[in-house]
Parts: structure tokens; sequence; C-alpha cells
């Protein structure tokens, strides 16, 4: 396959931080490739490369011809210049229209599931799948790369590495890697430690080599025979030594290193205290905006201890209800909810930190122990100590979600709301806040469009359909089959609804055939003419009903 795009030993500076270093790739025509890696690692720097956007400090781009139409998607829909009165998912939605249907040769699309719902996802797959042009995509979702994705390009340290196939296949061929590199790197430990006890053993039998020579010299009135024999047997062993030292010293120099296995981020998050059995109780909520009807005569509870997601189509209220669950916005009907609770909210908004403050300083800490603790927090979710003085306003959207999550994370909350908490934030440290919210003895409220995390996390589901929200005793898997399950039978009811119009239709037709037939026998104005005729008209009217 040709390649329409090569990037030869690309390196790319801001100041005196290396973002990318001597890094080369192709991308091939008609390619769907999926760019992962840390927060802040480069993926949005290399799409402003491609894209022409920022020059790399060295290297070069090479397209197939000039002139190659590319469309961008950035990841800050915020900025976006479309209806103050469109939702986020929607006007991802019409941004991703606008460029799917533009014909352009190549896209480079940056999170462009952020703010979409399950059914936006699946429309997009599907847009993507058909696209006959190239596709760049950076994105932290794994059904998503999971389902459209042909190869995964990960930025790590400044490198690139390739993986041919989905997010699925690159997390297991990582994983893979890393454990057959350990095992050739421990082998050639094993080896050195073996060489080195080699070294000691030699040197310790050239040591007595030598004295033996001297003993033998002094006994023999240092004649030359005794003298000779052990001298050179010491030399022999002295000889062994350098050989292998030098062995040793090549291992040493050109040998493995030992792969690094990702750093944990030990997330911790405990309930302070546990009040009461519900949590949340809604009796007949109502929510207009205008004359828009958002959501009509709801009821439902969340009990202590569950974790219950939030799902429905873009644009339905799954923001406004939490805003309302926080009176943030006012509604008709009932909210209760123990103002003794202490609750933790997480909005989808990143850019509502204060970006003149340094990294550390976003935590306010009061003490020397607190910064001790909020320093070894950071460098755990990937902040290295040299950054933790970098004002906020330099943070990547994902680096900023990471620290809104470490606030709160710190606050010891007995109610999590977390509204799109993943948007962002990578892979690696989004399947770790997974684990943690698995252990969290509090009750969680979740609203997200990852499909893989409501799995994960969520047994119960509050769901907006048909503008009433419905609470449902079970996950999204189990929901979403049972709705698939549903459209199945209410397609096939339809068709042989539509089978059995079509066969009384054509026996209708018969039947309009037969009384034109006996009216053609009949003179005009006889009893049984104008009988028939009533006949042909209330067919007639039969059969313009289907």
């Amino acid at each position: 396959m040709t390649a329409i795009l090569q990037g030869k030993h690309i390196s790319k500076e801001f100041g005196d931080k290396v973002i990318l270093n001597d890094i080369n790739f192709e991308i091939e025509s008609g390619k769907k490739i999926g760019i992962v890696g840390s927060n802040g690692a480069g993926k949005t720097t290399l799409a402003d490369m491609i894209t022409n956007t920022i020059k790399p400090t060295s290297g070069q781009l090479l397209w197939q011809y000039n002139g190659m139409d590319i469309g961008y998607m950035k990841q800050a829909t915020e900025y976006l210049d479309l209806e103050e009165t469109l939702s986020g998912g929607e006007r991802t939605k019409k941004l991703l229209t606008q460029l799917l249907y533009s014909k352009k040769d190549f896209l480079v699309l940056d999170e462009p599931t952020n703010h979409l719902d399950y059914e936006g996802v699946k429309w997009l797959i599907k847009q993507i799948k058909a696209f006959k042009g190239a596709v760049v995509i950076i994105s932290h979702d794994r059904f998503f790369l999971d389902q459209c994705i042909d190869s995964i390009m990960e930025i790590d340290q400044g490198k690139i590495v390739n993986y041919n196939g989905n997010y699925s296949f690159y997390i297991e061929e990582k994983r893979r890697r890393y454990e057959s590199q350990l095992h050739l790197f421990m082998e050639q430990e094993k080896l050195k430690s073996q060489i080195r006890g080699q070294i000691e053993e030699l040197k310790g039998w050239s040591e007595k080599a030598h004295r033996e020579s001297r003993k033998k010299a002094i006994a023999t009135g240092n004649k030359f025979g005794g003298k000779e024999y052990n001298r050179v047997k010491a030399k022999k062993k002295d000889k062994a030594v350098k050989s292998r030292i030098k062995r040793l010293e090549k291992i040493e120099v050109g040998g493995l290193i030992k792969p690094e296995e990702e750093i944990k981020v030990l997330f911790q998050l405990e309930a302070t205290k546990k009040v009461g059995d519900t949590i949340l109780q809604a009796k007949d909520i109502r929510k207009f905006y205008g004359n828009k009807l958002i959501f009509n005569q709801s009821s439902f509870y969340v009990k202590r201890g569950e974790k219950i997601g939030v799902y429905g189509v873009n644009g339905c209220g799954k923001s406004t209800l939490v805003k309302a669950i926080l009176k943030q916005v006012p509604l008709e009907g009932e909210i209760r909810i123990s103002e003794e609770r202490k609750i933790g909210y997480i909005s989808q908004d990143v850019l509502d930190i204060k970006e003149e403050k340094s990294i550390l300083q976003v935590f306010e800490a009061t003490n020397k122990e607190e910064e001790r603790q909020i320093r070894m927090a950071l460098v755990q979710m990937g902040f290295s100590n040299d950054r933790l003085y970098d004002k906020a306003e330099v943070l990547s959207l994902g680096e900023r979600m990471k620290l809104k999550l470490l606030i709160l994370i710190r606050q010891g909350c007995e109610v999590l709301i977390l509204d799109e908490p993943t948007n962002h934030i990578d892979l690696h440290v989004r399947e770790q806040l997974e684990e943690t919210l698995k252990d969290y003895n509090g009750t969680l409220i979740l609203v997200t469009h990852d499909r893989y995390m409501l799995e994960q996390l969520c047994d119960k589901l509050l769901v907006f359909e048909n503008q009433i929200i419905r609470r449902y005793e079970y996950g999204i898997r189990e929901y979403l089959e049972r709705k698939e399950q549903k459209q199945v039978a209410q397609d096939e009811a339809h068709r042989k609804e539509m089978k059995s119009n079509k066969e009384d239709k054509m026996l209708l037709e018969n039947e309009i055939a037969y009384i034109i037939g006996q009216l053609s026998r009949e003179k005009q104005g006889t009893p049984m003419y104008e009988e028939l005729d009533n006949k042909y008209q209330e067919l007639i009217k039969k059969r313009n009903g289907f």
C-alpha cells in the first residue's frame, strides 16, 4: 500500500523541553491509525505538525503529492464557533459531519468521541469505516479504538512504537513485549552475575598461582623450571580475567536496559462516613428550557453504596440532571438529598482551573506534610518533580482533568458525581481510575460515554427515554442487549405486518378486478349495478388505506 505521508527524523522542542525526538513513521492510503500515549506525551503536537499548524524543530514531513486537502478536528470543542444552544455532543457531531462529507483526502481527529453518546460513537465508527481516505485519530475511547482502528502508534518518551492492530491487540502485544524484554534483561543480568563470579574465582586462582610461583622460586633457589611453570599458570589466569572483564564491559555498554513498567497510579477514595440508606430521592421532577421540555414527571432513587450510571442520547438532559441534584439549576418537582452528606463533583469542563497558579499551588497545601503528600500523588499521576512549578496554563486538557480528579480524591466524599471524568485523560490513568472506583465504598453517580467504564463500574442505570428518567436494576450491557432484542422483535412484527398487508392488498386487488368484471355485464341504473358500484367504491377506499 502506498505511503501518503512519511515522517523522517522528526523532532519537536518547546524551549528546552524535548517533546518528540527523532521519530520516523509512515501513514498509508486508506489506513485508520490511532495515536495513544500519556497526557503531555506529544499526541496533539504530532497532529498539529501533520496538519501544518506548527513546524517541527527538525526533520521532514514528505507528502505523496502537494496540495493534499486535510481536515482537522481539534480537541477543544469548547472553542468552536457553533450555536450555543447545542450540547457538547451535538456540536461535536455537527463538526464531524462537516468534515466527513467535505471530501477531504486525509483526516486528523483529536478526541472525536468526547461528548458523543453511544449512538453517536456507533455513527462515527460507521462513517470512519466508510471514509476512503486515511484517518489519524487521537482517542482514549477503548470501545471506539477497538471498532475502527487498523493500527496503533504509541508515543512514549518522545519516540513512536507501532502496533499492527486495534486497541485490544495493542494492550496484549505491549504486555507481551514487556514480558519478553524483561525476560531477556533478567537472563542478561544472570549472565553478568555469572561472569562476575567467574572473574572473582579466576582472580583468586591467579593470586594463588602468583603466590605459589614466589614460594617455588624461594624453595628452589630461583631455579627457572619451578618458577616459570607457576608464572605461566598465573598469566593464563590473568588473561582469562581480562577476557571476562572485556566481555562484561561489552554487555554493560551494548546490553539491554531494564524495560520500564508503567507507574501505578494509586488513587485512594474512601467515604468518610455512612449515613442512612437512601442517598437521593427524586419525585415527579420536570425541566423546561424555555418552551422545550427536557424531562417530564420522573421519579427515581439512589441508595447508599450504589454505583449507578446515567445514560441517554446527547442533549437529553444528563448534565442538567446533575446540576439539578447539585441545586445549580431549578426544576419542578423535588430532589431530596441530605445536606450532611459531602458530595464530590467533577464537571466535563477542564478550563476552570486557575491558570495563573502553578500545579502545586492549585492544591493550596496548608503545611509541609500535606504538600509532601500532594507531591507524591502528583508524581504517581505522571507529573515529574521538575514540572510541579509549571503554570497550569501550559497543561494539556488531560493533565487538567488529572488535577481535578486529585483535588476531588483529597476531599473524602460520601457521594461522587462524575460528569465525563475520563474526557481527555490517558488510557493508563483511566484504567487505574476504574480500579479505584470499583473499591470505592461510597455512592457513585456516573455520567459517561465510555462504554467500557460503564460496564466495569455500574450495575444500575438511570436512563433517559422519551423524556422520562427511568431506573433500571441492571447495567449497560444488559440494557443494550434487551433494547436490541426489543428492536429486533419490533422489526420482525413490522415485517410480518407488512407481509400480511401485502397479501391482503393482493386479495383486495383481485376482488376489485372481479367487481369491475361484474359491473361491465350490468346496465347502469339497475339495482344490481348500484349494489356492485357501492361495493366497488368501498373496496377502493379500503385499498387507499394501505
